[in-house]
């Protein structure tokens, strides 16, 4: 018998997949909101896909009642409200690593595009300029001090790529060392935005990284420093970034993340004022290949719950 799946993230050859594994995809976009897809497949549901974000809430799983397992898309599931689930017996799975290449590409070309200003650049040429108007001189990256802020899949990939194809110093900023690493662990994220040249983060969203990069971090990093995130928008305070590249007290960032998202970012208008600024739309993490991965260890989850057998990657139930 085939099972049913609501899908509050989906795409057309997730949809497909999914279809030839033998479950029944109930599209949330199929429906006026999320509450009506809810409560018109309520009583057939028994496994919901979601992402980080967008998670899923006590009232939500309470429509639910034949729910046994929630599944996010990425990494991240601050959203998802992971006590209710433990209280009503509802597993909960996610998908580390499966975008970490991308996201790890993306944060490096971010950094390089923010450094050497490639936006300012780029709009040099489109005004009909050329190398005698270009007066801009840009660092290098090469050789320069990287502090990353969280050392798990993508902060892993970044930190590999800064270290071997930048020689640079790589510190990283997270509650405990990681055993292993060859790369030098701070306890204290001011003292490593005051030690790096540029400060990358890949942090998970939730409660405990929100504005963790806020004014204090921000003048620790100091005039010459740039910034950059790929992990979750809140874990920047914006407001203190703008006030930072107003009165120049660091160079410049590159985002991928904003705070104010799945919306427009409410101050998206302001930081474009800014040449030193290269934004992308939350976009790091798509690839081709991120969403075969993704697909197959969903539908891997899926297959093992469902045959009694354990998760392969499930969220943790803490406390």
């Amino acid at each position: 018998m085939s099972i049913d799946v609501l899908a509050l993230r989906l795409n057309a050859e997730r949809n497909a997949a999914l279809a030839a594994a033998g479950y029944t995809v109930r599209a949330i976009s199929q429906y006026p909101s999320r509450e009506a897809a809810m409560r018109d497949a309520g009583e057939n549901v028994r496994a919901v896909l979601t992402n980080g974000r967008g998670g899923l809430t006590a009232a939500e799983m309470a429509l639910l009642p034949k729910l046994e397992l929630i599944v996010t898309v990425g990494a991240g599931y601050e959203a998802v409200d992971v006590a209710e689930a433990r209280k009503r017996g509802i597993a909960v799975a996610h998908s580390p690593g499966t975008n970490a290449t991308a996201v790890a590409d993306s944060a490096m070309m971010l950094l390089l595009a923010s450094v050497r200003h490639i936006r300012a650049a780029d709009r040099h040429v489109q005004a009909g300029q050329w190398q005698d108007q270009w007066r801009v001189n840009t660092q290098i990256l090469f050789g320069k001090k990287l502090g990353l802020i969280g050392l798990g899949n993508i902060g892993g990939g970044i930190a590999n790529r800064a270290a071997r194809g930048f020689d640079m110093q790589v510190g990283y900023f997270t509650r405990n060392a990681v055993a292993g690493s060859p790369y030098r662990h701070f306890k204290n994220l001011i003292d490593l935005a005051r030690w790096a040249d540029y400060l990358v983060s890949a942090a998970p969203g939730g409660a405990a990284t929100r504005h963790l990069i806020n004014a204090e971090v921000l003048a620790a990093l100091g005039p010459k420093g740039y910034v950059v995130n790929v992990g979750r928008g809140t874990a920047v305070d914006t407001q203190a970034l703008l006030d930072a590249l107003r009165e120049k007290r660091i160079a410049g960032a590159g985002l991928d993340v904003l705070e104010g998202e799945p919306a427009l970012p409410p101050l998206l208008p302001e930081l474009l004022k800014f040449d030193n600024v290269v934004i992308t739309p939350h976009c790091a993490a798509r690839a081709p290949e991120s969403t075969l991965a993704a697909t197959e260890l969903i539908i891997n989850n899926l297959n093992a719950h469902f045959a009694g057998k354990p998760l392969l990657t499930p969220v943790p139930f803490k406390g």
